[in-house]
């Protein structure tokens, strides 16, 4: 079963449940999906699904911290549901010992010598990361490992 079907048969059991607030989360997901699918005019893959799904976190992450700092609590558990529902969706997140060695490995593959060459690095592991682990983090190991 593919990601989008799998959301949408959850979107069914919510309903049948009457789960208000996981039926309006996984509304929103879809009504991106459906907005880039006809925006592109294209059937969205999983990876496609995974990365609507990434920027759709780090927007509720970011207005998690805006409220926070407003002191608007209510918003701020809102929005932290609203996460937890879509992190449901993403694959397992990689260890810190596997994001390690990911680094290491493109590092070495590249041939990288200093912080100038961080985006041949990065392009290496991108596709590999993509989803599956936060790259703004990575990014800071790959140029921690790469200004020793």
């Amino acid at each position: 079963m593919s990601l989008k079907q799998q959301i949408t048969e959850d979107m069914k059991t919510a309903m049948r449940a009457k789960d208000a607030a996981r039926l309006w989360a996984i509304r929103l997901l879809l009504a991106a999906m459906k907005q880039r699918e006809v925006d592109e005019r294209i059937e969205l893959n999983d990876a496609d699904v995974v990365a609507i799904i990434e920027k759709m976190l780090k927007q509720r992450r970011d207005s998690i911290s805006q409220y926070k700092a407003a002191g608007r609590q209510d918003l701020v558990d809102v929005e932290e549901f609203e996460v937890t529902v879509l992190q449901s969706y993403m694959p397992q997140q990689m260890s810190a010992a596997e994001i390690d060695a990911a680094v290491a490995q493109a590092v070495a593959a590249t041939g990288a010598a200093g912080v100038q060459d961080m985006g041949k690095v990065m392009a290496i592991l991108k596709p590999q990361l993509a989803g599956r682990a936060d790259l703004g983090k990575v990014s800071g190991l790959v140029k921690a490992k790469l200004s020793n």
